[in-house]
């Protein structure tokens, strides 16, 4: 069973950085893309970035040029680094990873005041 397990996030002022963490159970080599996706109070889960095993990035617009994934492979790590943090940022964050299945970790609050 693949785990993954999110940490970084915080309460921060408007305008500062945080990291965000997604540590694998097993190599993320594994797995063909992982993501993150966000949630705010009373809204569905959207899309904020994914990076695929061949190194492919994309990100939602409302996040370019803030924000940066990329994956620590001899870590089993994939990161979000967030800057130039704003109140709309403001949202659960979940770790995604696909292989045969979908994957989810248990989110990290992120919490932007202005």
């Amino acid at each position: 069973q693949v785990q993954l397990v999110e940490s970084g996030g915080g309460l921060v002022q408007a305008g500062g950085s945080l990291r965000l963490s997604c540590a694998a159970s097993e190599s993320i080599f594994n797995f063909n893309l992982m993501g993150w996706y966000r949630q705010a109070p009373g809204k569905q889960r959207d899309l904020v970035a994914f990076i695929t095993s061949s190194g492919t990035i994309n990100y939602v617009d409302s996040v370019k040029g803030r924000f940066t994934i990329s994956r620590d492979n001899a870590k089993n790590t994939m990161y979000l680094q967030m800057n130039s943090l704003k109140a709309e940022d403001t949202a659960v964050y979940y770790c995604y990873a696909a292989r045969n299945g979908a994957y989810w970790g248990q989110g990290t609050q992120v919490t932007v005041s202005s």
